[in-house]
């Protein structure tokens, strides 16, 4: 077992202000170092048409262009590096895995990807201009799930990462949405806009509990209600991959039980559970449970943990738009793995 943590971050102010403060934040931890060595191998893997990127976060999320512009700041980098690195164009993704789930008033997620890619940084986020959001940290500036201000909850499953294209990954495209969107319509059509790097599943659930769940890949988008999800398309099956066993075993778990769950602390019990059929314990296989998250639209109540058979820390949204801070400073956990964290090991 390994001890984990993630910090809360709280910062309300201009996007270029919080993008310097994670950079100057950044630079200053043992993840710089990591993320350094990441470096010399991105500059290889991959090529950024910078006017091109540029030229879409102006259009989608002018804040974040300019949160982008701030982070070079803080980290003492080109703007055009912060670009190849955080932006999202053009990234890699390994497999991972990811289950989630939807029910009255509540969407819930279990985050399922190796420790070294994990950030430890749990934002909450009110701009002087623009959409409040809260939720986990991934490539600094996108979010591995999260809920804005309006109550949209955004969250999203691997599918496969074969016959990529140009575009944005996964964590990006998540915090466009949360940035843009009100409503579980509009998050769907702005998807269906955004040019998408590898083959994904996109849920959305709003404070009307409209939920869709988005198959998105980069040569086609498609959608249907439902409130469970994996790691597989039912209406584009083309695009999946060939060993679905266990993604199809758990989206039948979550489909049952989804009928029995009553409120949102028993769906992150549901969840969270290191002996149920959801929680994932591997970790070296890129797919074990690092976190599990429940955002409640209506109540603006999130539930956070890490690792397993956890009691999640809480905090009230709502209460912090209306200016009140988050007294949780640190959420602590334990995972079963040996695997290097770098935030916390390099």
């Amino acid at each position: 077992m390994k001890n984990i943590h993630s910090e809360v971050i709280q910062f309300r102010g201009r996007h270029d202000d919080f993008g310097y403060t994670q950079g100057n934040r950044l630079r200053g931890s043992k993840l710089y170092n990591n993320h350094k060595l990441r470096r010399k191998k991105s500059l290889q893997r991959y090529h950024v048409d910078m006017k091109k990127v540029k030229d879409l976060y102006l259009h989608y999320a002018p804040g974040v262009w300019d949160e982008i512009k701030g982070l070079a700041e803080g980290l003492q980098w080109p703007v055009q590096e912060v670009i190849h690195e955080y932006s999202g164009w053009q990234q890699d993704w390994e497999n991972s895995g990811c289950s989630i789930l939807t029910g009255d008033r509540f969407f819930a997620r279990n985050y399922d990807y190796h420790p070294k890619t994990y950030e430890g940084r749990f934002l909450l986020f009110q701009p002087s201009s623009g959409t409040a959001t809260i939720g986990p940290g991934q490539r600094i500036i996108g979010r591995t799930d999260g809920m804005n201000e309006y109550g949209l909850c955004v969250g999203y499953n691997f599918v496969n990462r074969i016959h990529p294209e140009d575009g944005f990954i996964c964590c990006s495209l998540t915090r466009f949405l949360l940035e843009n969107c009100k409503n579980t319509e509009e998050a769907v059509h702005l998807l269906r806009e955004l040019p998408h790097r590898h083959s994904f599943n996109y849920v959305i659930y709003d404070r009307k509990q409209d939920t869709a769940i988005i198959e998105a890949s980069p040569r086609g988008i498609e959608y249907q209600e439902g409130n469970a999800c994996t790691n597989h398309f039912s209406l584009m099956p083309e695009e999946n991959r060939r060993h679905l066993s266990d993604s199809e075993e758990r989206l039948t778990q979550l489909k049952n039980y989804q009928k029995k769950v009553a409120t949102v602390q028993e769906a992150f019990e549901y969840l969270n559970d290191t002996n149920g059929m959801i929680f994932s314990k591997q970790y070296s296989r890129w797919t074990g449970t690092i976190h599990t998250v429940c955002f409640s639209p209506e109540s603006g109540q999130v539930l956070f943990g890490l690792g397993g058979d956890t009691t999640p820390v809480q905090i009230s949204f709502n209460e912090w738009l209306k200016g009140t801070p988050a007294f949780i400073k640190k959420v602590i956990g334990r995972i079963d793995t040996k695997e290097n964290i770098p935030y916390m090991d390099a």
